[in-house]
């Protein structure tokens, strides 16, 4: 496994994929900070040639996709995809992945550990977030998203600092039920019983398969 390298997908061609982008756009900071080569795949570079490449060629310790995904597959600009059982998931050995993306952990990470990747953390069901409309625009303002994604980042931002890979996985449910209590020790409104739902639905459904001791 090569040292300290991180390659990282960030389409962005709608609401969701969005948030998603300005939110990792700190983890490319933090993972600056911390000396890593990185390769940060953005908007319309984020295809299967463009990944494949750059798994092949660069051979990163730690691999971070961002935006769609399903039972076998994670996807990327507009849909285009990435990574699938069967097909090139072969690329993510010898790699930790964390896969901010709908469900891939519940057959594609499984494939993957069982070829030889190292480690991955995901979403065994859909990942789901809230966000705030008046947002849009400046998503990393948005308190109600905040919720949701800083704990997923808190994932990343634990295995950069060199933390074990359960650690890493830990410490995002950690940061999923401080949320979860302060709503809770809060006047909950019934917009915040939505929200409450969907955080405790992430922290169950976000699992770290393979090796657990593993790190960067």
């Amino acid at each position: 496994m090569n040292h300290k390298s991180l390659l990282i997908t960030r389409p962005f061609y709608e609401n969701p994929t969005n948030y998603l982008f300005w939110w990792s756009e700190l983890l490319v900071k933090l993972a600056k900070e911390k000396g890593f080569e990185i390769s940060d795949l953005k908007n319309k570079k984020v295809t299967r040639k463009e990944v494949e490449g750059r798994l092949k060629k660069m051979k990163p310790s730690l691999v971070v996709f961002n935006g769609h995904g399903d039972d076998n597959s994670i996807y990327g600009q507009d849909d285009e995809m990435l990574i699938s059982i069967g097909f090139n998931d072969h690329l993510l050995i010898d790699k930790i992945i964390f896969a901010r993306s709908c469900l891939s952990a519940k057959n594609l990470g499984k494939a993957c550990v069982k070829l030889g990747t190292t480690s991955y953390i995901g979403y065994d069901e859909d990942f789901v977030f809230i966000f705030d409309i008046d947002y849009v625009s400046k998503p990393l303002l948005d308190k109600t998203a905040r919720l949701f994604l800083e704990p997923s980042n808190q994932v990343v931002r634990s295995l950069l600092k060199g933390n074990l890979t359960s650690y890493a996985n830990n410490s995002g449910k950690e940061m999923f039920l401080k949320n979860i209590t302060s709503l809770l020790t809060s006047e909950t409104t019934k917009e915040d019983s939505s929200i409450l739902r969907y955080l405790v639905w992430d922290m169950k459904h976000q699992v770290c398969l393979g090796d657990q001791n593993a790190k960067i």
